[in-house]
């Protein structure tokens, strides 16, 4: 019988730098879907505060803790938010599915995070538009991802795990070509 070993999305990928960047994967802990039904927004957001701290964010933000496997909520489109880095309480109103094991998550830090994203994303990262605590679905080359700024020279983008070996690889190439063009000047 083939023993099965437990792997991160991007085990043996990351962590990574390049120039001024320096891509890690971030371990959150538990991630649930969280969708309420129709006319509970309220209520799923009470509930959650209640029992994890954050209530339900507006759209394209974040509510909670940045750092790892503390709770926070995550918009995530349309009247759908995830819960992440904590276990999910009962919420009877809400539809809810365990998406611990859906998520790559890798985190950009450092002075040309923001030039590396926007050789790949067509969201504005500018400091005045994309401030801490926004996040955005968008794409990524050509994935479809979240992007969140949780700090002043720091991203976390989450893509589909299947995706994961895509996601380094674009996030790398475009950290490369920034650092050559560094080199350049």
């Amino acid at each position: 019988m083939a023993k099965l070993i437990a792997t991160t999305p991007s085990a043996g990928l990351l962590p990574l730098t390049v120039g001024t960047v320096t891509l890690t994967e971030v371990d959150t802990g538990p991630v649930t879907l969280i969708a309420p039904f129709d006319g509970a927004q309220k209520a799923t957001s009470d509930a959650l505060k209640a029992a994890v701290g954050v209530g339900f964010p507006a759209p394209n933000r974040t509510l909670g803790q940045t750092q790892d496997k503390k709770p926070r909520m995550v918009w995530c489109g349309m009247g759908q938010a995830l819960l992440v880095g904590a276990d999910c309480p009962d919420l009877p109103q809400a539809a809810v599915m365990d998406h611990s094991d859906a998520w790559a998550i890798v985190r950009i830090d450092g002075a040309d995070a923001a030039a590396v994203l926007a050789r790949l994303t067509p969201i504005d990262l500018r400091d005045s538009q994309f401030k801490r605590g926004h996040t955005a679905r968008t794409l990524v080359a050509h994935m479809t991802v979240s992007v969140t700024r949780v700090g002043p020279q720091t991203y976390e983008v989450m893509a589909m795990r299947s995706m994961a070996g895509t996601l380094v690889h674009d996030l790398e190439q475009a950290a490369k070509n920034m650092a050559a063009r560094a080199a350049l000047a």
